[in-house]
């Protein structure tokens, strides 16, 4: 991937500009075509994620990867990116610990701290990941780029659905989790099970783990749900491009 690094002030000045410019335009033109005044509400939103994004060089101009998921921030998932706004000021509020390292040219930010749900555990909303943890350590790392990465871009997928899709499964889940609880006899913890439930079975969450390779997470419990992957790790998916890129690369040679 290539990244976006500007290097002086006026280099992200600029960048911050055009961005945030490209960005409000696409957000009123969308917005436009339901309402003028969603077309305003989208030119904002999308105006000041490109002014914050550009400014960092966050997105990966240069592939198309970088090119989608700048559209569909400014405009399919305006609705995420707006609450993804929120996290970016509740990490500037909480000296949030910016990680440029992986978020430059990775089409998302990441904060070390900033909001957070739960003790321990990453929040993502929209392109913002806040409460990433000690990024110094490897596994940490690997939650950012194959678990809550997943969700950024489950975002953009399903834009103004996602999160009361996301919310419904869990209360939902919740309330299934108290059923099943009281028909087990009540022999688990009530609260793992309604974890289990609202959480580890949310299709998105079996999405994001799987991809980590980290199904069946620890907290689920053990004989409930799924019993396999929703999808194969990302690791093993790059393996199998950066395979096939060597093989294409080693072909064009012995045909020279």
């Amino acid at each position: 991937m290539v990244n976006v690094r500007p290097s002086t002030l006026l280099h992200k000045g600029l960048a911050a500009c055009a961005v945030g410019a490209g960005g409000a335009v696409l957000g009123w033109l969308v917005g436009w075509l339901v309402h003028p005044v969603v077309g305003l509400v989208m030119a904002v939103v999308a105006g000041v994620n490109g002014v914050l994004s550009g400014w960092r060089g966050v997105y990966a101009w240069r592939t198309p990867e970088g090119v989608l998921a700048f559209v569909l921030d400014s405009t399919w998932a305006a609705v995420p990116t707006a609450v993804g706004l929120l996290a970016h000021g509740i990490a500037a509020a909480r000296n949030g610990g910016y990680e440029a390292l992986l978020s430059v040219g990775q089409n998302r930010h990441v904060y070390r701290r900033g909001a957070c749900l739960q003790g321990g555990m990453a929040l993502t909303v929209g392109n913002v990941i806040s409460s990433a943890g000690d990024l110094d350590q490897a596994g940490r790392r690997k939650l950012v780029t194959d678990h809550e990465a997943v969700h950024v871009w489950q975002a953009r997928t399903f834009g103004p659905l996602y999160l009361p899709l996301y919310l419904a499964w869990s209360a939902g889940g919740a309330l299934a989790g108290l059923v099943l609880w009281l028909r087990r006899g009540r022999r688990q913890p009530l609260g793992k099970v309604v974890e289990s439930c609202s959480y580890y079975l949310n299709p998105f969450e079996w999405w994001a783990y799987s991809r980590q390779d980290y199904w069946p997470p620890a907290g689920k419990v053990a004989d409930l749900g799924w019993k396999r992957p929703a999808a194969r790790p990302l690791a093993a998916v790059r393996a199998a491009r950066a395979g096939l890129a060597a093989e294409v690369s080693s072909e064009h040679h012995v045909g020279d």
